[in-house]
């Protein structure tokens, strides 16, 4: 894995730390509805301020595209933002310039501020020189706990680790070090379970999986485009029949570096996809032409707990089947069952990321008992799909 500071690191001592996080969270009629991010920065916060340094915390709030929007100013989440911290949060007007400059100036020790939404400059996206260094100006050392925008080469993710003593956040330590432990230096066996609706939205992320991993399950929509690759009716289901040679290409891949790949061997189908539909459970050869696969049936379900209950390893990202609605959501619900009971049981490591898939976890009652759940969605993704990640890069080369 390769190095980077963390804030254990750095001596903070009376400075001001600017603090990357995301506090990008859900809010309705000016209320934080679901505060599960802002939560989670708080170890961050904390141990900066134990080690003597002055947090000024940098987060980007939706889309403005470089104006200010009223709409999407962070000063709407400073309410939950002190319940989280327990203690006042001082609010800045803007992340650069003469109102920046007087908040972190009158700043004390103990205390912590928090910026106005950096994307309220085009230059944060465009990771603009001149923009980076107004931003860098106002602190002497940078940390950066927000993995779930490490993806973007932004100003205030990538820049500023370029000027300043950088360091990772107690919340990107803990995604990165889960995440060398899931694919950059495994236990092995290995499996990795993907779901989700289409191949061609993971088809990087499938091919770099083949390479890495020795079991891999292919659950969902993706599922039926691979069975029509190997001449497999569906039906009405969903399948993206234009890929079904890239499908064949992956299996071919598969064989070859001696991945096993993991599909239905029996389904769930029904002939409308509501909550309660009438269901029947048929093998994967036999789904009827005015019928749909919506789940992995018990067969499939029993195959997987097998092979899983081999492996040292496991990472999912996506369902196995449509996991929103009864009753369609049995496969998702006893595979992650059966993922957390071997956690438990100390003989597998589970990291589990990406929006459905959390989503999922948590209604199968089985995320609490996973071994890390990464609450980064497109960063997330693009480290299994193998790509280099801008943020993380800039820690580890300030390392250097």
């Amino acid at each position: 894995m390769a190095k980077f500071n963390t804030i254990d690191d750095m001596d903070l001592q009376g400075k001001v730390v600017l603090t990357r996080v995301d506090v990008n969270v859900p809010v309705e009629n000016g209320q934080v509805t679901d505060a599960t991010r802002i939560e989670k920065i708080v170890p961050t916060v904390k141990d900066i301020q134990a080690k003597g340094g002055i947090p000024v915390l940098l987060a980007h709030f939706d889309r403005p595209k470089g104006q200010r929007v009223e709409a999407m100013s962070l000063k709407q989440i400073v309410p939950a933002l002190e319940a989280a911290l327990g203690q006042p949060v001082v609010f800045a007007d803007d992340c650069i310039g003469g109102a920046a400059k007087r908040v972190v100036a009158a700043l004390q020790p103990g205390q912590v501020a928090l910026m106005e939404n950096t994307r309220f400059h085009a230059g944060e996206e465009t990771n603009d020189a001149t923009f980076t260094a107004s931003l860098a100006a106002l602190g002497g050392a940078y940390v950066n706990d927000a993995f779930s925008a490490a993806h973007r080469a932004h100003a205030s993710t990538e820049g500023l680790a370029r000027l300043l003593n950088a360091g990772a956040g107690r919340l990107m330590e803990a995604e990165l070090k889960a995440l060398d432990a899931a694919l950059g230096d495994p236990k092995r066996p290995v499996m990795a379970v993907v779901g989700g609706a289409k191949v061609s939205t993971k088809l990087e992320l499938l091919t770099n999986l083949i390479d890495r991993v020795d079991h891999l399950v292919i659950g969902g929509g993706m599922a039926n485009t691979f069975l029509v690759a190997q001449g497999i009716e569906v039906g009405r289901s969903l399948a993206e029949r234009d890929m079904a040679d890239t499908a064949r290409a992956i299996l071919e891949k598969a064989r070859q570096t001696g991945c096993k790949i993991h599909l239905p061997v029996d389904i769930v189908v029904a002939r409308e996809f509501k909550a309660g539909a009438p269901s029947e459970v048929l093998s994967v050869a036999e789904c009827p032409a005015d019928a749909m696969i919506l789940d992995a049936g018990p067969e499939t379900v029993a195959a997987l707990r097998e092979a899983m209950s081999a492996c040292k390893t496991l990472i999912w990202n996506g369902p196995l089947g449509a996991f929103e609605i009864e009753p369609f959501d049995a496969a998702t619900n006893a595979a992650a069952g059966a993922a957390a009971d071997l956690t438990r049981q100390g003989t597998l490591v589970s990291v589990a990321g990406g929006g459905d898939t959390v989503a999922a976890l948590n209604k199968a009652g089985a995320a609490q008992d996973f071994t890390f759940i990464s609450t980064a969605g497109g960063a997330f993704l693009e480290w299994m799909e193998g790509k280099t990640l801008p943020g993380v890069a800039a820690l580890v080369a300030s390392k250097r």
